[in-house]
C-alpha cells in the first residue's frame, strides 16, 4: 500500500505540475487533498492502482454532476478554488464508499478533441492509395467512439484549409506546422463504424455520458461545450462498440466491414497501453485480416510505439507523436510516417506527398 506521505507527494505534484495552467480548480483541489491527512486516508481505501489523482478527482466530479455533491458542483460552477477544495474534501470523507465504487468501476477517459484533425486526412490518404470508394472504420481504444464520427465533424486548419462537414455542430481546429499543406481530398463514404475497447462508454447511457463529462477537468467551458456537441452527434447514430481485448476482438470487428469497403483501423495513443508483445500481435492480426482484401492502419502514437512505423530518427519521449499509415495486402507491408503531431492533434505537420 502506498504510504500517505508518498500519496501526498503524488497529489501535490499533480496539482502543481499537471493541473497548473490547465485547471486552476484542480490545482487547488489536488494540493488541498495532499495536505489533508483525513483525505489521504480515505483515498487509501481505493485499490492502489486506482488512486491516481485524475481518477479520484473525476469520481468526485461525477458525484457533483449527479447531484450528490451540490456544494462541490456550485464551487466548480463559480470557479471558486478555495470553496472547491473544501467541498472536495468534505465529499470524499462523506461519500468515501461511493468514491471507491466509482474508481474501482471506471477508468479515466482522455479528451478526444483534436484527433479527428489528424485522422481525417490520414484516412482519406489511405483510401486514395488503395483506390477505395468506401471505408469501414475500426477504432481501437475507442472509449465512447467519438473518433468514429471523423467524417461528420467540421475541421478548420490554421492555413485556411478545411475538411469534413462544414455544417456540423462539432467544430474542431488544428494549427499547421511547417509549410506543407494537408491533402484537400474528401474521405469516401463511411459504411461501418466499429469501436473496440476493454470498457467502452455508451453515449446513449446516462451514466456513461456523465462519466465522459466528469473526466473533463472543470473550468474549461469551451471544451465542455464541444464535448456536449460530440456526445449529441454520436447519439444520433451510435457506433457499434465491441467490448474486450483488441487482439481477440479484432477479427469480429473486421467481419462487420462490408467486403467492398476498405477496413481502416485507427489507434490514437492507445498502443502505449499495450506491452510490446501485444503490439506485435496486434500487427499480426492486421496482417491476418488482409488475406483476400486490403487493410489500412492509421496511427497517432508516441515515437517508437507503433510497430513497423518509421520514427524518422526522432527521439522517444520527444514531446510529439508520429502519424503512421500502414497498408496490408497481397504485397509486402507498406508502412510510412506521414506526419507529426503535438498536443493530441492540435498541432500538425504533414509529411507525405499530396
Amino acid at each position: 500500500m502506498v504510504r500517505a506521505r508518498t500519496l501526498a507527494q503524488v497529489y501535490r505534484r499533480f496539482g502543481e505540475v499537471d493541473a497548473a495552467g490547465t485547471s486552476p480548480l484542480y490545482q487547488r483541489v489536488a494540493v488541498a487533498l495532499s495536505e489533508s491527512g483525513e483525505a489521504l486516508r480515505a483515498i487509501e481505501a481505493v485499490p492502489a492502482r486506482k488512486r491516481h489523482p485524475a481518477l479520484i478527482l473525476a469520481a468526485l466530479h461525477d458525484l457533483a454532476l449527479a447531484g450528490h455533491a451540490p456544494a462541490l458542483a456550485a464551487a466548480y460552477a463559480a470557479a471558486d478554488g478555495d470553496a472547491a477544495a473544501g467541498a472536495a474534501i468534505d465529499t470524499l470523507l462523506r461519500m468515501t464508499e461511493s468514491v471507491v465504487a466509482i474508481a474501482v468501476r471506471r477508468r479515466t477517459r482522455a479528451g478526444e478533441t483534436g484527433r479527428c484533425a489528424v485522422l481525417y486526412p490520414a484516412i482519406a490518404e489511405a483510401a486514395r492509395r488503395v483506390g477505395a470508394n468506401a471505408v469501414g472504420l475500426i477504432d481501437v481504444g475507442c472509449s465512447a467512439g467519438l473518433n468514429l464520427n471523423v467524417d461528420r465533424v467540421g475541421i478548420a486548419y490554421s492555413n485556411g484549409q478545411s475538411l469534413g462537414d462544414p455544417s456540423s455542430p462539432v467544430r474542431l481546429s488544428s494549427s499547421i506546422v511547417a509549410d506543407r499543406p494537408i491533402p484537400a481530398r474528401a474521405m469516401p463514404e463511411v459504411v461501418a463504424r466499429v469501436g473496440v475497447d476493454l470498457d467502452p462508454a455508451d453515449v446513449t447511457d446516462a451514466d456513461d455520458a456523465r462519466w465522459l463529462r466528469a473526466c473533463l477537468w472543470p473550468g474549461q467551458p469551451e471544451r465542455a461545450a464541444r464535448l456536449e456537441a460530440e456526445i449529441a452527434l454520436a447519439a444520433t447514430a451510435p457506433p457499434l462498440l465491441l467490448r474486450g481485448d483488441a487482439i481477440e476482438v479484432l477479427p469480429g470487428a473486421f467481419a462487420r466491414v462490408p467486403a467492398d469497403a476498405l477496413p481502416v483501423v485507427t489507434t490514437t495513443w492507445a498502443l502505449s497501453h499495450f506491452p510490446l508483445e501485444s503490439r506485435l500481435r496486434f500487427l499480426h492480426r492486421l496482417d491476418e485480416a488482409a488475406v483476400g482484401r486490403a487493410v489500412a492502419w492509421v496511427s497517432a502514437e508516441g515515437v517508437g510505439v507503433a510497430p513497423a512505423i518509421p520514427t524518422l530518427g526522432d527521439r522517444r519521449a520527444s514531446g510529439h507523436s508520429i502519424i503512421g499509415l500502414a497498408l496490408f495486402g497481397q504485397s509486402a507491408l507498406r508502412a510510412e510516417a506521414i506526419g507529426r503531431c503535438w498536443s493530441r492533434g492540435r498541432l500538425l505537420a504533414w509529411l507525405a506527398g499530396s
